[in-house]
């Protein structure tokens, strides 16, 4: 059980740090920023979508856990996640935003931020205490997704009239949420039989939603023959780093 709580923690460790990414926001130029977040944007996709299909699905079938209730609970955490984007986007300020005055979306993405970081600490907990590799491929999984997230919450927080030093104090504090939820996985010490049956498929669900309803929607905003090609290779790349950690059962 040891070994659980230190690849969890290191990879939780891992994931909040990534919060920082933000900071390229102000230091890249914009054109070169816009360029560069629809490929990693394809690339996170890829590596959501490799992990529920490479790994999480075939560790339930192998498991003998891929039923109706599975099913159910895979609906459940799309659910979920469509309720938690509501929540993020169902307030509107029409007052201009400054230091002093901050929009609610700020708010409300930080705790939308917040929720899902929370959210992916028990992932990542629940995936380790499956196996090794499991956890493995969801922290990458993760990771990748929270690069081009972490920019754009970044990007939210300034356009809603928060300082750099605040937005990235603040960013950093919703990361470390994700420790919250691994250590309630943990502490809990949950059986694996109720990883599989009720945590994983509630993974499964959101990744599929992040991906197919946040992140390939942005992809169809490209339609330059070129540019959609080289979305498909990040994609696939994507998906294939998520693929060689096959090699770590």
């Amino acid at each position: 059980m040891s070994e659980v709580w230190i690849y969890t923690l290191l990879s939780v460790l891992a994931v909040s740090v990534f919060s920082l990414v933000g900071i390229l926001t102000i230091a890249i130029k914009q054109a070169y920023l816009k360029k560069a977040l629809i490929f990693l944007v394809s690339f996170a996709a890829g590596a959501l979508l490799g992990d529920v299909f490479i790994h999480l699905l075939p560790e339930l079938a192998e498991e003998g856990a891929l039923d109706l209730k599975a099913s159910l609970f895979i609906l459940l955490g799309m659910l979920l996640f469509f309720v938690l984007e509501k929540i993020l986007h169902w307030r509107h300020c029409h007052l201009s935003a400054t230091h002093d005055h901050t929009h609610p979306l700020a708010h409300m993405n930080l705790v939308g931020d917040a929720l899902h970081n929370f959210t992916d600490g028990m992932v990542i907990a629940g995936s380790f205490m499956v196996s090794v590799p499991v956890g493995m491929a969801t922290t990458v999984a993760v990771v990748l997704h929270e690069i081009p997230q972490e920019m754009g919450d970044f990007g939210v927080l300034l356009h809603s009239g928060m300082s750099v030093k605040k937005a990235l104090f603040f960013n950093f504090l919703t990361a470390a949420t994700a420790f919250l939820g691994a250590f309630l996985i943990l502490f809990l010490n949950l059986t694996p039989d109720f990883i599989l049956h009720f945590i994983i498929p509630l993974v499964i669900g959101g990744f599929l939603y992040i991906a197919s309803s946040d992140l390939l929607p942005e992809l169809h905003k490209e339609v330059r023959p070129l540019n959609s090609f080289f979305q498909l290779l990040s994609l696939l790349a994507g998906v294939g780093i998520v693929s060689l950690l096959l090699f770590l059962e």
